[in-house]
């Protein structure tokens, strides 16, 4: 079966390519896409080459990760269902993860049409309802899941670092479960798409400790999530955490992920490192964006036919002007 995938064919270097996908198995479906949401940082790392899998970091002398289609995460129509599958039908609209691909590093990728899709990474969409919306599932369940780890008791003083995609779905659930959030960034483009009861902070305009000594106050701050590997940022916020404090880590440290468990032990803090998806939380998010207080689709803020996704990648990896959410249009 033939094909069209963004394809990463060496470091900094996309293009849109024909390709081969192989034949659907009995319990796999068909996804003709209409719209797929680029994952800026995990997608970015692997177009740098800083990462070969996963969360696995490059080290010098292993294989350079290309060509690879990147990205996880789209929306589309079911044209083909095999005969193992049950639940979903030719004609419904679906969430689609990882789709099988040949011929390249890694044998699944993203942002690839039509999608050759395992059924139970296949989740079918409310018949009401923007496809863009959920065309960044996967991302906007990591925001939910860093935002659901942490015990949350009401008026919690909870820290997120950075002002990206998952930085603002992690307010937005830490705000929905009673905290009082304030979100470190540096980019006003970016912090003004925060919830309006989310108080965000400009690191290049305000000093951090300042902020985080204002927003702790006498009780201390509950709650600190890093959603962008910053360890430095960390260390300002360590003495302000009270005791059995809750620290969530998202964030991609490379090879430099390392913390003394020591300074977590001495408060009793509690370490979340949650990583990837899971069908309970897949399910969990889908249903906060159809009842409509985690906003997906409001983080959008470029939209290219796939044909411009070396345009998408340009925005992306250059910084030519502010923007949040890239999707493309299929």
């Amino acid at each position: 079966m033939k094909g069209k995938a963004v394809v990463f064919t060496d470091r900094l270097k996309v293009a849109v390519q024909e390709v081969d996908i192989p034949e659907p198995r009995p319990d796999e479906v068909v996804v003709d896409v209409e719209v797929s949401w680029i994952s800026n940082g995990t997608e970015s790392s692997f177009l740098r080459g800083e990462r070969i899998a996963g969360d696995t970091p490059y080290e010098p002398g292993a294989p350079w990760p290309f060509p690879i289609v990147a990205g996880y995460q789209k929306v589309g129509v079911i044209t083909q269902i095999g005969s193992e599958v049950t639940g979903l039908e030719v004609g419904d609209r679906v969430f689609v993860t990882i789709s099988r691909i040949s011929n390249m590093f890694e044998s699944f990728g993203g942002h690839i049409s039509p999608a050759v899709t395992s059924a139970n990474q296949v989740w079918k969409l409310p018949d009401q309802g923007n496809s863009v919306d959920y065309s960044g599932l996967v991302l906007t369940q990591v925001g939910y899941n860093c935002g659901m780890r942490p015990e949350v008791r009401e008026g919690d003083r909870a820290v997120v670092i950075g002002d990206g995609m998952v930085g603002n779905w992690t307010a937005q659930t830490l705000l929905k479960r009673g905290a009082k959030v304030m979100v470190l960034g540096r980019h006003d483009e970016r912090l003004r798409y925060l919830p309006e009861k989310a108080e965000g902070v400009n690191t290049k305009v305000r000093a951090i400790p300042e902020a985080l000594r204002d927003f702790a106050g006498s009780e201390g701050i509950a709650i600190i999530v890093d959603t962008v590997g910053s360890l430095d940022v960390l260390e300002e916020a360590f003495p302000l955490l009270r005791h059995s404090a809750h620290f969530v880590s998202a964030g991609f440290y490379g090879t430099e992920g390392s913390i003394d468990i020591q300074k977590l032990r001495s408060n009793e803090m509690t370490l979340h490192a949650p990583s990837g998806w899971t069908k309970e939380r897949m399910d969990e998010t889908l249903a906060g964006i159809k009842e409509g207080w985690l906003q997906a689709g409001a983080l959008v803020t470029h939209r290219y036919p796939v044909d411009q996704a070396e345009e998408a990648w340009q925005l992306i990896t250059e910084k030519k002007e502010p923007y949040l959410g890239v999707v493309l249009d299929w």
